[in-house]
């Protein structure tokens, strides 16, 4: 069994100190894994579970962003942090190009990067999230239920929010409960969640991007020249599946795996089927 002690390392940058976790051959093609966003995530929380049957044929990194509660924080918004944080990563360690995979937040800052170095990334993995509301409602349930606990955090709406998150609410433990309540509310967590999730920023960001010149982010989804998996639950309650109607349009080469019976951590509760499905498309012959 993987231990998060035996593999995380760190990396020293102009803005502090990144943690990753690094595991699989030394020679083996680099993959970069990004995490998502929400209360108490970090990226081991995210892929620990995936990382045997993936360490197997690549060489991966997790990548923890600033402000989650193991890198360190950052006075910037989480999302305007996390994107020079992967150049900073790959620079630091060396690494020139490599394969991605996102979940949510981590997918939408993947696509971002591929569109602005493209030369950096062969291909990309995306675990719902990305793209645009189009026939539902947005933000969907879950955000909503996010902005209510960044708002006023107590357990109960923790677990309204988990909840939110999965299809099989089985899966939402008191273990996992305590472990997200105690990263989500360590105070300088807490303050990076509420520069991105609280209702206040969620309305300014709105008025911000309804003035900014440039185009959103699903806007030039257009420009990413890697090969591209879009994979999703089919009952996703925090980014409802119409949303990748956009970026399977637009990226001018994707393909979409939708996962039934599942919600919005489609590698955590499909894992077995998810794992299969992402390691045929990253291994598979140009």
């Amino acid at each position: 069994m993987l231990k998060p002690e035996d593999l995380l390392k760190e990396l020293s940058t102009p803005s502090g100190v990144l943690r990753y976790y690094e595991a699989g051959p030394a020679d083996a093609p680099p993959l970069l894994l990004l995490h998502g966003s929400g209360p108490g995530v970090t990226g081991w929380r995210n892929f620990a579970d995936n990382l045997p049957a993936l360490s197997e044929h690549f060489r991966c990194f997790i990548l923890e962003f600033p402000g989650f509660g193991v890198s360190d924080p950052v006075d910037k918004h989480p999302m305007a942090a996390a994107l020079p944080a992967v150049s900073a990563f790959l620079d630091g360690v060396g690494l020139d190009q490599v394969d991605i995979i996102g979940n949510s937040m981590g997918g939408i800052v993947g696509a971002r990067f591929a569109i602005e170095q493209p030369e950096r990334v062969r291909r990309l993995v995306t675990v719902g999230g990305i793209g645009k509301n189009l026939l539902s409602p947005g933000p969907g349930e879950g955000l909503q239920l996010l902005m209510d606990f960044t708002d006023d955090p107590n357990r109960e709406r923790l677990v309204q929010w988990l909840n939110s998150m999965v299809f099989n609410r089985e899966m939402v433990t008191e273990e996992l409960i305590e472990a997200r309540w105690e990263q989500a509310t360590e105070p300088s967590t807490l303050k990076a969640a509420r520069m991105m999730y609280s209702r206040a920023a969620m309305e300014a960001m709105d008025k911000f991007q309804a003035k900014s010149p440039e185009p959103p982010y699903w806007a030039q989804l257009h420009l990413i020249k890697a090969r591209t998996l879009l994979t999703w639950g089919r009952d996703d309650r925090v980014s409802p599946v119409d949303m990748m109607l956009l970026p399977m349009r637009t990226i001018p080469d994707a393909e979409v795996h939708v996962f039934p019976n599942c919600g919005h951590w489609v590698m955590i509760e499909q894992k077995a089927a998810w794992e299969a499905a992402v390691l045929a498309f990253l291994t598979r012959e140009d």
